[in-house]
C-alpha cells in the first residue's frame, strides 16, 4: 500500500472505531451516500467492526498527519450461498479530506485485496447524484449494472441508486461448497 510521512493506508485497528463513526455519522447527517436516518451508536460501529474482523474482511484506513481521513471495507452481497464470490463494497472519506485522491487510493487498495481473496465480483451501490464517485468508478473499471429509480427517501426528495461492477478473475476453480 502506497505511503509517505504524511499519508499512510493501513488495516483499521480498534482504535480507529471512532474515528470511522465520526466519519460514517457525517455521511449520514449531510449526504445522501447512506440511505439511513439516524446517525450510528459506537455499540454499533464496534459490532459493525467486530463482525469484519471475525470474518476476515478487510477495513482499511487512510490517515493523513496522523489523522484517518477515510476508510473503506466490503462485506456480503447477498446472504445466499451462491453469492460467495460477490462482494458490495463503501469507501468514505472526511469532508477535510475529499478531493484529494483518498477513496482512489482506498478503493484501488480494496481492489488488490479482493483480488488475491479471489473475490469475482465488487459491487458499488451509489447515490444517482453522487457524480464523483461515479466517475471514479468508471475510471478504475466499473461498468453500469443496473439503475433503480425514486429507490428511497431523504432530505424530502426521492434517490435513485445507480449499481456498478467491477469483474475480477476470481478462484481458479469456482465450486457451490457452503463456506
Amino acid at each position: 500500500m502506497p505511503s509517505s510521512p504524511e499519508f499512510l493506508l493501513r488495516p483499521a485497528t480498534q482504535a480507529d472505531v471512532q474515528s470511522m463513526l465520526d466519519i460514517f455519522n457525517d455521511a449520514i447527517i449531510n449526504t445522501t451516500a447512506v440511505y439511513y436516518y439516524e446517525p450510528n451508536t459506537l455499540d454499533m460501529r464496534q459490532a459493525w467492526y467486530d463482525d469484519k474482523v471475525k470474518n476476515d474482511i478487510p477495513v482499511l484506513i487512510a490517515e493523513v498527519n496522523g489523522r484517518v481521513a477515510g476508510f473503506a471495507s466490503y462485506g456480503e452481497f447477498r446472504t445466499r450461498p451462491a453469492y460467495k464470490y460477490t462482494v458490495e463494497h463503501s469507501v468514505y472519506v472526511h469532508p477535510d479530506f475529499r478531493k484529494r485522491g483518498i477513496a482512489r487510493q482506498l478503493l484501488e487498495a480494496l481492489i488488490a485485496i479482493a483480488k488475491q481473496k479471489e473475490i469475482h465480483l465488487l459491487v458499488a451501490g451509489i447515490d444517482g447524484e453522487n457524480a464523483v464517485s461515479i466517475h471514479l468508478h468508471e475510471q478504475l473499471g466499473f461498468e453500469p449494472a443496473g439503475h433503480i429509480r425514486q429507490v428511497a427517501y431523504k432530505f424530502g426528495r426521492w434517490l435513485d441508486l445507480v449499481f456498478m461492477q467491477l469483474t475480477l478473475e476470481g478462484p481458479p476453480h469456482p465450486n457451490e461448497l457452503t463456506p
